[in-house]
This record gives structure tokens, sequence and C-alpha cells, in this order.
């Protein structure tokens, strides 16, 4: 195909899959239903501390489940305990580092222990190196495949193997966009995404030819959301972490409570990320030409300079508590000062 008809196929496509998600609403809105059926069920989040594991347990807290909050940082899962008891929920507190198999068997432990039962694990950690490839440390590269792939592995195994012990369950592993569209700056991040999403499918067909119908595995994909990600991600390009057309994390929020419920194989979060999903399987040399593209323009041309960071990789970092990072707000600041629209 001529690229510049692909291209305009490819603007069709996404203009079509926007309409669509506006009409349905994307359809991953809490129901009043979805609400009494979480009420009392034990959830596993790890990567509880911040971003979109903080505002899931925060929002299972104000339905009333039973919430094991799992990430390194301490202090700040016992800040989220105490909100989500507030909020009308159940806290345990198992401080854990993901990327460690024996701290993900003992989480699953603590849970059972506590609560009798997992009917939700959800696999959220997750940390971020931007830059070129041979621009970032080999050790930063392993230590991304560690947390993003090799947790998300220990974690499904220990909820399998729950699963299949009381006959039923839900895992939800936080995968991406990158999942299915590769990102230029982000190539051990996409590559573990892309890895997440390929456990999932064959987790799934492992539970289908085993006959277990109770058990489910999803892999949600969300586009760039505005998280504390940015800030504790390795930063080796030179300039502040940026992306396009930020989402606020609470679509992100809501659509892992509701997946819990509704089980997909695959779910794109949100408008961009389904017409980024889309476009990918029928276009998709042309779309991450594109995706590339802007990936370049803001993280490598837009950026304001910032000193290469290791981040949150390897040590956790006081910074970035919240569920939002504030990073739309600093990326208008940034343009401002720069003179860019």
């Amino acid at each position: 195909m001529h690229p510049r008809r692909a291209f305009r196929s490819i603007v069709l496509v996404l203009f079509a899959m926007l309409a669509a998600c506006q009409l349905a609403g994307c359809a991953t809105s809490i129901q009043a239903d979805d609400a009494a059926r979480v009420a009392g069920k034990t959830y596993v989040v790890t990567g509880a501390s911040s971003g979109f594991g903080r505002g899931i347990a925060l929002k299972l807290g104000s339905l009333r489940a039973n919430v094991v909050l799992a990430a390194r940082r301490t202090e700040l899962l016992q800040e989220v305990a105490a909100q989500v008891t507030a909020a009308g929920g159940t806290a345990l507190v198992v401080t854990t580092d993901v990327a460690k198999p024996e701290e993900m068997r003992r989480l699953a432990d603590s849970a059972v222990a506590r609560f009798g039962r997992v009917d939700v694990w959800i696999n959220n950690a997750g940390v971020g190196a931007i830059g070129r490839f041979e621009d970032i440390p080999v050790e930063d590269h392993s230590r991304l495949v560690d947390v993003n792939l090799k947790g998300v592995i220990y974690g499904s195994h220990a909820a399998l193997r729950l699963f299949r012990a009381q006959g039923h369950g839900a895992l939800i592993n936080m995968g991406s966009v990158d999942s299915e569209v590769p990102h230029a700056y982000q190539a051990s991040y996409s590559a573990t995404k892309a890895g997440v999403l390929s456990l999932g499918r064959v987790l799934n067909e492992e539970l289908r030819l085993g006959g277990h119908r109770a058990i489910s595995v999803s892999t949600v994909l969300p586009w760039a959301a505005d998280t504390p990600f940015w800030e504790h991600a390795a930063t080796y390009s030179g300039s502040t972490p940026r992306f396009a057309a930020m989402d606020d994390p609470q679509i992100v929020v809501d659509a892992v409570v509701w997946v819990s419920l509704h089980p997909r194989e695959e779910l794109p979060v949100g408008g961009k990320a389904a017409a980024a999903y889309t476009s990918h399987r029928i276009f998709s040399n042309l779309t991450e030409r594109i995706t590339g593209n802007i990936a370049h323009r803001y993280q490598m041309d837009s950026a304001s300079p910032r000193p290469s960071t290791p981040g949150a990789l390897h040590q956790p970092m006081q910074s970035g508590r919240g569920v939002e990072g504030g990073v739309r707000e600093r990326m208008r600041q940034e343009d401002a000062v720069r003179g860019r629209p």
C-alpha cells in the first residue's frame, strides 16, 4: 500500500475507534451491581504504594473489599492501608520486592493466612527506563526485566497455584499499549510488556485446555497515563520523561476493577489505546513509525534537559507517592517556558 494511502487509512481507523469508545463509554465504568460483587472479595495488588496500584487499592477499599497491599515502601503501604480501612475495606500490608520469588510466595501465603483465599491477583508493579537502548546501562535493563517480566511470572505462578487449589480466581496482569506497539526509547520496557501479553495468551490456552472455566487471565493495556511512573523511571535521554496526550490514571483504575468482574483476555483502556492496538494489527510498520515519530518529538525534541538517573529501579524513591504524577502540569509549564504550543 502507498504510504500516503496507508496513512489516511490508519487515521480513519483511529477516528473510528475513538468515536466508538466515546459512544460506548469504553464499557469499563463500575455499576451498582459490580460494587456489590466486589464487597468481601480478597484482592492482592502489587505496586500498591503509588500510581495505578494505589488508585486500585483505594477504589477497592471504597467497595469494601479485602486488599492485600504489596510494594517496597512499607511506610507508604501503611498510609494506603489506613485509607483503605477508612473507606470501608480491610487491608493487609506485605512489604514485597516482586523481583524476588521467595517474597512473592510469602505474599501469597500471607494473603491466604489472613483471608483464607485470594479471589483476584493483580500484577501491577512496574518500572521504566527511557533513552536510547545502548545509552541505558545493562544493569538497568536487567533490573527492568526482573521487575516487569519476571515479577509478573512469579506473581502469576503463585496466583494460579492458589486458584487451581481453590477452584476459582481472576489473574490481572498490567501490560501496556507498548505490549502491542513497541515504543522507541523504551526498548526493554516494550520488550517486557510484550512478554506480559504473550504470557497471558499462553496461560489462557492452558486454562482452556485444562477445563478451568472459573479461572481467568486478563492483560490490561493502558495508554501512557499521568502517574509517578515517569518520575520513578530511569532516564538516560538527557531530558525529562514525557509523552503525548497522557490519560488520567483513574480510567485505568476503573478498568482494572471492572475487568476483575468481567474478565477479558486483553483490554485496551480508552480510545487512544484501543485505536493503537487495532491499527497495529492492520498497519504494523506504519503504526510503529508514527509512534516512533511521536516518541522522538516528545522525548527528544521538546523535553527540558535532565541529568541521567536510575530513578527507582534499584532503590525506592521517597518522591512520587500519589495516584497522579503531575506530569501533565509539568509538561505544560516546560512548554510555556520553552515557548512551545
